[in-house]
C-alpha cells in the first residue's frame, strides 16, 4: 500500500514538473518575440547603387571674378585651375588667371603721358598652392542635400605685369559645394603679394580677388 501510494506521489510530482517547465518555455517563447519586435523592427533596407558613389582625385575648373590690383584698380579676373587631392583634407591647386587694369589715380590727375602701354597693363599670374579642407558638410536646398567644404590655401607663384616677373605670395580661403558626384560649384577670396617698383621705389602690394568658377572631378 505504502509502495502504491509512492509511485502516485512520483507520477503527480513529474506531471507537475513536466507543467511548470512547459510554462516557462512559453512565457520565454512570448518574451522573445516582443523582444524581436521592439529590436528589430520590421523595416526594408533601401537599395543603393555603388556605382554613383566615385572617388575622382584630380579636379579642373574654370572662374571669373574682380581682381583689385593695388593704384591700378578692380577689373574683371579670368583664369583656370587644376587640383590633386591628395587626401579628404589636402589637395594641391594649380591656378592661373589673367586681369587688365586700368590708369593709375596719379596718371588720371595729372594728365601726362601714360605709365604703361595698353600691352604691359595686363596682368598675369600662375601659383602652385596647398589647400587644406575644413567644416565638412551638407546644404539643404528643398529636398536635395549637397556636401560641402570650407577651405583655407596659400601658395607662391610669379606675377608678370609691366613687362617684368614678381614672385607672389598668396592666401585666403573658399567654399566648394558639389552639385553632383563629379561636378562643383566654387566660391573663392584670395589676396596676392609681391613687390615693384613701376612706380620708382619698391612697393609691397596687396592684390585682393574673389571669384566665382565651375570644377570637374575625374
Amino acid at each position: 500500500m505504502e509502495g502504491r501510494f509512492q509511485r502516485i506521489f512520483l507520477i503527480a510530482l513529474t506531471v507537475f514538473l513536466a507543467q511548470g517547465a512547459l510554462a516557462q518555455d512559453e512565457q520565454e517563447s512570448d518574451g522573445q518575440t516582443v523582444l524581436d519586435a521592439v529590436i528589430n523592427p520590421d523595416i526594408e533596407p533601401r537599395n543603393i547603387d555603388e556605382d554613383l558613389i566615385d572617388s575622382e582625385n584630380f579636379e579642373a575648373g574654370i572662374f571669373a571674378g574682380v581682381m583689385s590690383v593695388e593704384d591700378f584698380g578692380s577689373n574683371n579676373v579670368f583664369g583656370v585651375r587644376l587640383a590633386y587631392h591628395v587626401t579628404e583634407d589636402l589637395f594641391l591647386e594649380l591656378a592661373s588667371g589673367q586681369t587688365s587694369t586700368t590708369e593709375t589715380s596719379y596718371e588720371t590727375l595729372s594728365g601726362g603721358s601714360p605709365l604703361l602701354t595698353d600691352a604691359q597693363r595686363t596682368l598675369t599670374y600662375y601659383n602652385v598652392s596647398l589647400g587644406w579642407n575644413l567644416l565638412p558638410g551638407e546644404v539643404y536646398l528643398g529636398k536635395y542635400a549637397f556636401n560641402t567644404s570650407y577651405y583655407i590655401i596659400g601658395g607662391a607663384g610669379n606675377t608678370m605685369f609691366a613687362d617684368n616677373e614678381y614672385f607672389t605670395y598668396n592666401f585666403g580661403g573658399g567654399f566648394r559645394m558639389a552639385l553632383t558626384d563629379w561636378v562643383a560649384f566654387r566660391l573663392d577670396f584670395r589676396n596676392h603679394l609681391f613687390t615693384h617698383n613701376i612706380l620708382g621705389d619698391d612697393k609691397s602690394i596687396q592684390n585682393l580677388e574673389t571669384h566665382l568658377g565651375l570644377s570637374l572631378f575625374f
